[in-house]
């Protein structure tokens, strides 16, 4: 392993076990260790003889990790975790709400800074790959609209948001978009759609033993930065339908913009997913990062870092020289 980029990974549940898949299609890294809030005696990794560690104890294996992949959920978890262990190891994650984006970065690059490390935030397919065409559609097109549609598909995050409400057993989200809004994008008709003119928020939820349905369907559909602004439908099922009918995790969307150049000539870029695993293909997204934040913290820099602020060959595990002889 010593000529191997050590990963480490913090939390393991489906992104966890996603980032433990994509490392072993990287050949230039190793998962080095796991590290969870469960019994580490319990855990049962898909990889043979990796260590697993309990999360309070982490401090004591900065030594052993080059990077460490935070797998935690972006409503409770990684709010504490992020700027936490930024101070301790250089760091991907995987933060997901949109609007408090800002804060959290500022938290984690302050944390950062002072352990003199480096740590790549909000890395994903929305955020991080959809970002980037937001950015490249605004500025290739600056003359016209850019519109973002998620689905149909399980969202990690929300799904995750649902379960933190107290009478909620478990529980997925599906993003659904409206394929009426997505024809008026394509169509460059620049229309500024609104939040919820584009998609809709189906829940599937299980309630706990005893909880008041209703109390729970109004902490949901007022949850603010996740379904206060949707049309959002609450269904309630058995443990068993859920299993049954929504084990699986699809995802997937569009960026689409659409512009002028010259003297009104008519342009659109679109980018889109189509994913059988939204964690796995997330965890993906992470790996690769995760080889970006390795060479910039040997290039001795440290702070917090977006997808916008990283050169897309510091991804790929070939040469510069070997990128654009084969790739450019």
């Amino acid at each position: 392993m010593s000529d191997r980029i050590r990963i480490g990974i913090a939390g393991y549940g489906n992104l966890g076990r996603g980032v433990e898949l994509a490392l072993a299609q990287a050949p230039d890294m190793a998962l080095a260790a796991v590290f969870t809030r469960r019994d580490p005696g319990a855990l049962k990794l898909q990889s043979a003889g990796v260590p697993v560690h309990g999360m309070d104890g982490i401090a004591d294996f900065t030594a052993d990790i080059d990077v460490l992949i935070l797998c935690g959920g972006s409503r409770t978890d990684l709010p504490e975790q992020g700027p936490a262990l930024a101070a301790l190891f250089n760091t991907v994650d995987s933060f997901d709400t949109h609007a408090k984006i800002p804060e959290y970065f500022a938290a984690v690059d302050e944390a950062a800074r002072r352990g003199n490390r480096i740590a790549v935030i909000s890395v994903g397919w929305d955020p991080g790959l959809f970002s980037l065409y937001r950015l490249y559609g605004e500025a290739l097109l600056p003359e016209g609209a850019g519109d973002t549609f998620w689905g149909k598909g399980v969202s990690q995050g929300h799904s995750d948001a649902l379960r933190r409400v107290p009478g909620v057993q478990n529980a997925v989200q599906y993003t659904v978009p409206s394929a009426e809004a997505m024809a008026r994008a394509r169509s460059g008709e620049c229309a500024n759609l609104s939040t919820r003119e584009k998609h809709v928020r189906d829940c599937y939820v299980v309630l706990e033993a005893g909880a008041d349905a209703q109390a729970v369907r109004q902490a949901i559909v007022t949850m603010p930065d996740y379904f206060a602004d949707y049309d959002t439908t609450v269904n309630f099922i058995s443990a068993a339908e859920l299993q049954r009918e929504h084990a699986a995790m699809p995802h997937g969307g569009y960026v689409i913009r659409s512009g002028t150049t010259g003297a009104g000539t008519r342009q659109m870029l679109e980018f889109g997913l189509k994913l059988e695993s939204n964690p796995e293909f997330t965890a993906s997204v992470l790996v690769a990062y995760a080889r970006a934040a390795y060479r910039l913290g040997k290039g001795g820099e440290v702070g917090a870092r977006t997808v916008f602020d990283i050169a897309p060959g510091l991804l790929s595990p070939k040469t510069a020289a070997d990128l654009r002889k084969e790739l450019l």
